[in-house]
């Protein structure tokens, strides 16, 4: 079953035990119940519960699903809409030099996006302390699944902060020990880099040492959805940056963790690759056998008055507009610098993808059409004929003449979907948001094996997603495609085995939220943007002025209003 958020309705008193954000952790609230007086194991699975909705309870403003920092930032996405203006702090971030601390400052949004995310965040890790602390002097004979959510707990603790980790690099850590009074005086660079990735990871290891191989009820967190989050914060760590941000080193035994970590996933036979790749991206395959972890979806469900439930928000403003069958609202806007780069030549990817746009005649990796709806092409497979059905250029398009008509495809459901409901101008679906997906899994135990120098081990799991990829056509039917894709008989060097697994997550994991992410992981990402931008500018005039500035681009700013609450103890990042 789906964890619906109706459950969390009676709880409504218990909640208030969660402070509103960081600054709201400092604060005793009135009228509320005592964390004895909810010592039951209802009121405690509640807490777990309330812990878990957190997660699922994010939208277009606040996404757990990165499209804004994850795509746009990457140069595999146009933020879309209707211009500039249109939600302007995600422009801001396809430009880089436009990223200010007070976000806020940019008419016309007057919301600081950057800090609604961050309060969100402290709102979440602030259930998860509650829980923990409030579970803590209860037996286990009274409680017996304890040590379970316990592990759930600190799993969804470390999902947490592994976002604020990859977005802010120096965030303040507080958990379930901390007392209340000692919390304003904790400052974001208490801390070190490698420290702090050090209290992420254990967060993860206690998770896998407290729980079970799988569990009842699908959407819970398990032992190795736990054992992939420690494995993907190992490699993350494994990449030791200094202060401006750059890789200085890559630990060794640290990458050899993750790819031991990996064989012990890949050992449990519990995930493995779908046969089709576009499987993954269809609602009713949801918590299959390669979604190692996934936000739990829901519409319809009458768990919230008025809007059909608890749907994927944060892609409200994704679908397609004109006459779609959509109308709203246009944004998440594929570069033709992404799209290029799925072109092949000899079956293996094009070095010279991005000297010419990509026209219907040039071979392809199948998965450019699992990924990006264009003009003329079905739109999520369908099998119509109508302007529902097939993508209609520019009329589908709000903005084409910036932006281009694009459509990112991955996130979205079909027009006629039994999952997708309607909130005013907004479209949401029931399709799960996959934070954790097997071929992520794979690839990072092939990242680690060639920076180990074992590239040849690393090979076969390069091969086996460019084999599913190629066995992945059935869907694609009337695209008018040229398909065309091979797999490597060998790499010729380290360096090879590198490049080819840095284009293999841009292929298989296109516009899911993570390319920005591998670029500051890597230590590429000025010279990736620098690339990009030489090129689009030329393409797209917005982004002429856009320029990115190494030792600053790779992580968001403290929001200046966090900065004020903590009367200056928090440090901003370097270069704002």
């Amino acid at each position: 079953m789906k964890i619906h958020h109706k459950k969390l309705l009676p709880l409504a008193l218990i909640l208030a035990l969660s402070a509103c954000g960081e600054a709201g952790l400092e604060k005793e609230p009135s009228g509320t119940l005592t964390e004895a007086e909810v010592q039951t194991i209802e009121n405690l699975d509640g807490l777990v519960t309330a812990a878990y909705s957190y997660i699922g309870n994010d939208h277009y403003t606040a996404p757990n699903f990165l499209w804004p920092t994850g795509n746009l930032r990457a140069g595999d996405a146009h933020k879309g809409g209707n211009g500039p203006s249109d939600i302007f702090v995600y422009h801001a971030l396809s430009m880089y030099n436009l990223i200010v601390p007070d976000m806020a400052s940019f008419p016309p949004d007057f919301v600081d996006l950057n800090d609604k995310k961050w309060q969100r965040n402290y709102t979440a890790i602030s259930r998860a302390n509650t829980a923990l602390r409030t579970m803590a002097d209860v037996s286990d004979a009274d409680y017996p699944q304890k040590a379970i959510r316990q592990g759930e707990l600190h799993f969804l603790r470390g999902l947490v902060y592994f976002d604020l980790k990859i977005h802010h690099k120096h965030v303040p850590y507080i958990d379930e020990n901390v007392p209340q009074d000692d919390i304003k005086n904790i400052s974001n660079m208490q801390f070190s880099d490698q420290e702090l990735w050090d209290l992420i990871v254990t967060d993860f290891r206690i998770a896998a040492e407290k729980l079970p191989p799988t569990q009842t009820q699908v959407g819970r967190a398990a032992k190795f959805a736990a054992k992939a989050m420690l494995a993907k914060a190992l490699l993350y760590q494994a990449y030791v940056q200094n202060d401006t941000h750059a890789v200085v080193s890559i630990d060794q035994a640290k990458l050899r963790e993750v790819v031991s970590l990996v064989e012990e996933i890949e050992a449990s036979g519990l995930y493995g690759l779908l046969s089709d790749y576009g499987d993954n991206f269809l609602p009713q395959f949801d918590n299959n056998k390669e979604s190692v972890f996934a936000i739990q979806r829901s519409v319809d469900d009458g768990s919230v008055e008025g809007n059909g439930g608890r749907g994927s928000w944060p892609t409200a403003l994704n679908y397609p507009v004109g006459n779609s069958g959509f109308g709203c609202c246009g944004f998440h806007i594929p570069t033709e610098n992404f799209v290029n780069s799925f072109k092949t030549q000899n079956g293996l990817p094009y070095d010279a993808a991005n000297n010419a746009n990509y026209k219907l005649s040039d071979p392809v990796d199948p998965r450019l059409d699992h990924t990006v709806s264009m003009e003329g092409k079905p739109f999520k497979y369908s099998t119509g004929t109508g302007p529902t059905a097939v993508h209609q250029g520019n009329a589908w398009a709000r903005n084409p003449a910036t932006y281009g008509s694009y459509v990112s495809m991955k996130e979205l459901v079909s027009r006629d979907s039994p999952a997708l409901a309607q909130n005013g101008p907004f479209f949401i679906s029931s399709m799960n948001t996959v934070l954790v997906r097997y071929a992520d899994v794979l690839l990072w135990k092939a990242e680690a094996l060639i920076e180990l120098g074992r590239q040849d081990e690393a090979l076969p799991i390069i091969n086996s997603l460019r084999t599913r990829a190629a066995n992945s056509q059935g869907r694609l039917v009337g695209t008018g495609s040229t398909y065309r894709i091979s797999t490597y008989s060998s790499f010729a060097d380290q360096e090879a085995a590198r490049k080819a697994l840095r284009i293999e997550r841009r292929l298989e994991l296109g516009l899911e939220g993570y390319r920005f992410f591998d670029l500051v992981r890597w230590g590429v990402a000025k010279s990736t943007i620098d690339a990009y931008l030489a090129v689009e500018g030329g393409r797209k005039p917005y982004l002429q002025s856009a320029s990115f500035t190494a030792g600053r681009d790779e992580y968001l700013p403290i929001p200046q209003q966090q900065i004020n609450l903590s009367r200056g103890l928090y440090q901003q990042l370097l270069g704002y």
